[in-house]
């Protein structure tokens, strides 16, 4: 049998289907004991082997390793269970593991990530995509845009927004009371006062100004090529990122299986791991389980620093 690891003060929930896990459980061998979660009793965490769970039904039997369209709406439905639970009160947070998008939208389903997904589920929240490890956060202004629509996405409105967010979150969420965010330049250079691109100038100077004029501390906009050096990292709370292969090659270069993806801006907390699908390693014991214990330690921590209700 696998040795398998408790979280002793969490109680987790697997979204799922039950014949799925217990074979998963039986082709790794692993002792499981699924228990149906009850909504009206108490949390209480539960030992090595015994897991609860909320059922969600797969259309077609899975084969490790293999992508079905067919089973791309379930995995859509945990997705809705998961929010729907965070939304009324039965769950503190959720933690979702990779989805591979391709297959989903290979079904005949919108879908570009999980970001906007949550975001829809939660009556179009504006949502921020920041991922962590213990010494590094990063936000991003975008997320998944095709390079050539970066620069038009980038507006005083999406600057002001994202930026907005992360400081609030920050304080919210990490008990940072005010927020020191390094925010990088879209161009090579930040720009060049303007000979390698005018966005920094007109629209990412301005965003900025503005919301410092209203305290907050937002320093930039700076290079990309330098604003990761250790000098001004151990300055900053966070990095604030244009685009998405701007800041994350960094971050998971510096944490990678020990890092984890965070949506700010939600009425809810979800975190989730960094890394994608990993087909090969399906149905297999050789899958690193680092960044998926580190999201639920994230999520716990989250849990614990919200506000009450009524407070804050």
């Amino acid at each position: 049998m696998l040795a398998q690891k408790p979280y002793p003060e969490t109680e987790i929930v697997a979204i799922a289907d039950p014949v799925l896990l217990q074979q998963r459980a039986e082709r790794l061998g692993m002792a499981l004991e699924l228990i149906p979660f009850d909504q009206h009793q108490p949390a209480s965490p539960l030992p090595p082997g015994k897991l609860r769970f909320l059922p969600a039904t797969l259309a077609h039997q899975v084969v490790c390793g293999r992508l079905n369209p067919a089973n791309a709406e379930y995995v859509l439905d945990t997705l809705r269970i998961a929010t729907e639970g965070c939304r009324n009160g039965f769950f503190d947070g959720m933690v979702t593991g990779p989805v591979h998008k391709g297959v989903i939208n290979d079904a005949g389903l919108s879908f570009t990530g999980h970001t906007e997904y949550l975001s829809a589920l939660c009556e179009d929240a504006n949502p921020v995509m920041m991922l962590a490890t213990p010494d590094l956060r990063v936000a991003l202004v975008t997320t998944h845009l095709p390079l050539s629509q970066v620069s038009q996405a980038i507006t005083k409105q999406s600057v002001q927004q994202v930026a907005s967010t992360l400081h609030n979150d920050l304080r919210r969420y990490f008990g940072i009371s005010q927020p020191r965010i390094m925010v990088c330049g879209l161009n090579p250079h930040a720009g060049e006062q303007g000979h390698l691109g005018r966005e920094e100038i007109e629209i990412i100077q301005p965003a900025l100004a503005e919301l410092n004029s209203q305290g907050m501390q937002l320093i930039g906009p700076l290079p990309a090529d330098t604003i990761f050096t250790p000098i001004h990292l151990q300055q900053a709370d966070a990095i604030l990122a244009m685009y998405h292969d701007q800041g994350l090659p960094v971050l998971k270069h510096l944490g990678f299986g020990n890092a984890v993806n965070i949506t700010l801006g939600l009425p809810i907390i979800r975190t989730s791991v960094d890394h994608g699908t990993a087909l090969p390693l399906a149905g297999t014991s050789q899958a690193n389980l680092g960044s998926l214990q580190y999201a639920v330690k994230v999520a716990e921590t989250m849990v614990k620093s919200r506000p009450k209700e009524g407070v804050g």
